[in-house]
C-alpha cells in the first residue's frame, strides 16, 4: 500500500524540500532536493522573470536532469541562494560529470520582496547564499508552509503571501504534486471577501472550505494588483513520479500554469515574472499517450491551484508585515 499523502510536494518519491528563512530580512530560500537527478524542464509566462539555469531546461538541450531546484526571495539578489545549493551538492558528490569534473545542475527563480518591511541593508555579502545552504541541509519529506522559507516575505495585492503546496494521487498509482510561493502582483481571493479563487479545486477544508461566494460579487473582477514591475512573481515547482521524457516535462509545465490562472486574478502579467519548473522522477511507468498526458497536466493544474490558495491561507503575521494575512483579516 502507498503511504497516505501529506498534501506536499515530497508525496512524490524521490524528492525532499527544504526551508531555511531570515526573519529580520523578511526573507528566505527553499530548496527542492532529487535524492536521484530527475527530468527536468519548465516554462515561463510572466513578463518579468528572474532565473538562474533555465536555458538547459528547453527539450532540444542536452542535459536533461538535475539535482535541485531553488526558489529564493530577494529579487535579483537571490540568485545567490543557488551558489550554496551547488557548493553543498558538490561537496556530496552530485553533480553532472564531465571528466574528473563535477557540476551540480540547479536551476533557480527569484522574487521580489525587497520592499515588504524586512531589513535589507546586508551591506557587501547578501544572506542568501548561506540560506540556500541552510535549506539544502534541512530537506526533508517534511516541511512548513505559508510563511516559510522562500514564502517569508511575499505577498499579493491584497494579502499576506506565503509558500504553498498540494498533492494527488491518480488512479494509475502515479502522484503529481505541486510547490508555489506566492508572491502574485495580483490576488488570490475574490473581491474583498475571504473566498479563494481556487474554490472549486479545493479537497476538503484544505483553505477554508468557504466555496465560492454566493452570489457573486460585484466588485469580483475589479483589478487590484501591485502595480510596479518587477514587484511581483509567483514561482513553483510541479512535480510527478510518472517516467516522463524531457519534451513530457516541458507540456506537464506548460499546463500547470492553468493553475495559477484559476488561482490568481490576474495572473501572467507583464509585471509577474511567473515560472514553474516541472520534475519527473521516474518512479512509476508513464503510458505517455495524450490521455495520459491530459490527465496527468490536469491534475496538475489542479494541484498548483490548491497550493496557491493554501500558500495564502497558511501565511502567520510577523512584526513589521505590511498586509494582513488571510487570517487576521477574515478569521480562521
Amino acid at each position: 500500500m502507498p503511504a497516505p499523502l501529506k498534501n506536499l510536494l515530497t508525496d512524490v518519491p524521490g524528492l525532499k524540500v527544504g526551508n531555511a528563512d531570515d526573519a529580520k530580512v523578511k526573507s528566505g530560500v527553499t530548496v527542492v532536493v532529487c535524492d536521484e537527478p530527475a527530468v527536468a524542464s519548465g516554462h515561463v509566462m510572466g513578463g518579468a522573470p528572474g532565473t538562474r539555469e533555465t536555458d538547459l531546461l528547453a527539450p532540444e538541450q542536452t542535459v536533461e536532469r538535475v539535482d535541485a531546484v531553488v526558489l529564493s526571495g530577494g529579487s535579483a539578489f537571490g540568485l545567490d541562494a543557488a551558489s550554496g545549493v551547488v557548493a553543498g551538492l558538490a561537496a556530496a558528490g552530485r553533480g553532472f560529470r564531465i571528466g574528473e569534473a563535477i557540476v551540480p545542475i540547479v536551476p533557480a527563480a527569484i522574487h521580489f520582496d525587497l520592499l515588504n518591511g524586512g531589513d535589507k541593508n546586508w551591506g557587501a555579502e547578501t544572506p542568501y547564499r548561506q540560506l540556500g545552504r541552510l535549506a539544502l541541509d534541512a530537506a526533508g519529506t517534511d516541511f512548513a508552509i505559508g510563511t516559510a522559507g522562500a514564502g517569508t516575505g511575499a505577498t499579493t495585492a491584497n494579502l499576506k503571501g506565503g509558500l504553498g503546496s498540494a498533492s494527488v494521487r491518480l488512479g494509475n498509482g502515479i502522484t503529481v504534486a505541486a510547490l508555489v510561493v506566492v508572491n502574485a502582483v495580483g490576488q488570490a481571493t475574490v473581491g474583498e471577501g475571504p473566498h479563494f479563487w481556487a474554490a472549486p479545486f479545493e479537497v476538503g477544508h484544505e483553505f477554508g472550505g468557504l466555496g465560492l461566494p454566493s452570489p457573486f460579487p460585484s466588485d469580483a473582477m475589479a483589478l487590484s494588483y501591485k502595480g510596479r514591475p518587477g514587484e511581483g512573481t509567483t514561482i513553483a515547482v510541479v512535480a510527478t513520479d510518472a517516467g516522463l521524457t524531457k519534451t513530457q516535462a516541458k507540456r506537464l509545465a506548460v499546463m500547470t500554469h492553468d493553475g495559477y490562472a484559476r488561482a490568481l486574478w490576474p495572473s501572467h502579467t507583464p509585471i509577474d515574472g511567473d515560472i514553474i519548473f516541472s520534475l519527473a522522477t521516474g518512479r512509476r511507468p508513464f503510458a505517455g499517450d495524450p490521455g495520459a498526458m491530459i490527465e496527468l497536466g490536469s491534475a496538475a493544474a489542479a494541484c498548483m491551484a490548491r497550493a496557491i490558495a493554501r500558500g495564502v491561507h497558511e501565511a502567520t503575521a510577523a512584526h513589521g508585515d505590511r498586509l494582513p494575512t488571510w487570517r487576521a483579516r477574515f478569521g480562521s
